[in-house]
């Protein structure tokens, strides 16, 4: 939901006649968000998208993420190395669930080959954030080519495939259950990103679509798998959803490179919340990117010991120095969680005096809802990490 696009044949105006030149009648599809109130998109389809389909039950899908049975007992920080995680499979089945609460479920996925079916996620909007390869998110709207440091999102229920550019990729997954949105506040009364808003328009990465053309008919995938209330459906379509022609409207997936971001920087150090780049209920992602930091004298750059009673805190380690840890590196996933003070390692703290830049790049979401670790995170887990402060 970053700006109206428009590509492709369209009618003059929606829920009009609007035919190809032998006369075939095209459909129009409502892509829409928040029931009839929120964001959507017109879609104009040679075929019905809803013509007879066959639907089975089907054993296809990535592990759900559930609480595992003693969850974070007893209450610790814990550190998990992503990239222990073997790839395997396509992106529909590759994914090792990490934590999960009410509002969010955080995977980790290392697909080694494209998705042979389409999915389409019923239960939320999904953000990735490609830690390193390079793919193609194909869909309705059209390919979006990403490289590794882009965020990328898609819509609730959008079907779509991934394809593998590189010989396999890893990526941090969020489910997120009430949508994944650019902050309001980042705003202006006509939808405008501001002039003080950590991005510009430009920086957003749009789908080249749409895939068919008027009046040529187009082939494509027809298999679905559908998840909903966390369960996998197999869905056999009549026809392809990749034969749009044109669409126009605000929702649709996009890409954000995340050294686009544009870091804040203060006399004294700023909380994390400057860092925000997007938001849902329940949660807020930031970015961590190289920046210059504070420049009071004697400022402490490192960020301060913190106690929070209200947020759990995830972070993913992409590159650089981070001046806060020790044992860390690139791929690794700490868990923060609310009721445990948490902060620099010792020693880091008072080392980052006098430094005037940071070389760090992560990922992080804090959530209102405690983050509970799943089972099967179990594997990549760095036991050891609680003890690190001593």
């Amino acid at each position: 939901m970053i700006d109206r696009v428009a590509v492709g044949a369209l009618p003059e105006k929606p829920h009009t006649v609007f035919r190809a030149p032998d006369g075939t009648l095209m459909q129009e599809e409502m892509f829409t968000r928040g029931g009839f109130d929120g964001p959507f998109s017109y879609l104009y389809h040679q075929r019905p998208i809803t013509a007879p389909i066959e639907v089975s039950e089907t054993d296809r899908g990535f592990p759900v993420a559930r609480p595992a049975e003693n969850g974070n007992h007893p209450l610790k920080r814990r550190l998990y190395r992503s990239l222990d995680a073997k790839p395997h499979g396509a992106m529909l089945d590759a994914r090792t669930p990490v934590v999960v609460n009410k509002d969010v479920a955080v995977y980790i996925a290392r697909p080694d080959r494209d998705d042979d079916v389409l999915f389409a996620n019923g239960d939320g909007d999904e953000l990735h954030y490609l830690f390193e390869g390079e793919l193609t998110l194909e869909s309705a709207f059209g390919p979006l080519s990403v490289v590794a440091g882009d965020y990328v999102h898609i819509p609730r229920s959008a079907p779509h495939r991934w394809k593998l550019a590189s010989k396999n990729a890893t990526l941090l997954v969020f489910e997120c259950r009430g949508g994944c949105y650019i902050p309001s506040n980042f705003r202006n009364p006509v939808g405008q990103l501001k002039m003080d808003a950590p991005y510009t328009h430009r920086d957003f990465k749009r789908p080249h679509g749409p895939i068919a053309e008027l009046g040529k008919p187009a082939e494509g995938p027809t298999d679905l798998v559908v998840k909903k209330l966390d369960r996998f459906s197999s869905h056999k379509l009549r026809n392809t959803p990749f034969d749009v022609v044109g669409w126009d409207g605000f929702a649709y997936p996009f890409a954000f490179p995340i050294e686009k971001y544009q870091p804040k920087t203060g006399l004294v150090h700023l909380p994390p919340t400057i860092h925000t780049t997007f938001v849902g209920p329940g949660f807020a992602v930031c970015s961590f990117v190289p920046r210059v930091t504070d420049f009071h004298p004697q400022a402490i750059p490192c960020p301060y010991p913190h106690s929070s009673v209200d947020c759990d805190e995830v972070l993913f380690y992409v590159r650089g120095n981070f001046t806060s840890r020790k044992g860390v590196g690139p791929g690794c996933i700490s868990l923060h969680p609310a009721g445990i003070a948490h902060g620099p390692h010792p020693g880091a703290y008072e080392k980052s005096i006098g430094s005037t830049r940071t070389d760090e790049l992560a990922v992080m979401i804090d959530t209102f809802a405690p983050l509970i670790p799943c089972a099967e995170a179990s594997a990549i887990e760095d036991t050891g990490y609680h003890s690190s402060w001593a």
